[in-house]
């Protein structure tokens, strides 16, 4: 049933301009889904929906698009919130921004490298396991790939 509701929920906003969850949960039980406001939120959350601005500055639900694996707002966030990595063997170390260690985290983990076994961060530094040195290297490269690409 939720497999069959995300599906619903990435057609109503791809067919109508949401503004609001009680819009969406709105539209849901048009469609003969029953959900209270707790479960579109859930909802939204799962699918990562994000607000987007069109017309005179209103704002609607959109499914980001990913590039290169990672979505467009996980893609800013790392980019600007980056200053450098090093490695210690199979860990790599990030620096970040003071206050940005755990959503440049959680934009590496959007990236569902295999590589990646996992992340801890602070307040502006992540350590992430790799599974080998070698692992290490790829991962790092592929980092540098996303925030210096024009």
């Amino acid at each position: 049933m939720k497999i069959k509701r995300h599906s619903k929920i990435i057609e109503l906003i791809n067919t109508y301009d949401i503004e609001t969850q009680e819009e969406l949960a709105q539209r849901l039980e048009d469609s003969g889904f029953v959900v209270t406001q707790a479960t579109v939120s859930r909802d939204i959350r799962d699918l990562k929906l994000s607000k987007v601005v069109y017309g005179d500055g209103k704002q609607k639900y959109s499914l980001m698009p990913k590039q290169d694996g990672i979505s467009e707002k996980y893609l800013k966030i790392l980019k600007e919130a980056f200053i450098s990595m090093d490695m210690a063997q199979n860990i790599l170390v990030v620096k970040t921004v003071s206050g940005m260690a755990m959503a440049v985290a959680a934009a590496l983990d959007s990236l569902q490298m295999s590589e990646i076994v996992g992340c801890i961060a602070g307040d502006d530094t992540i350590m992430a396991a790799i599974r080998s040195v070698d692992d290490t290297v790829t991962v790092m490269e592929r980092i540098r790939k996303l925030i210096y690409k024009e």
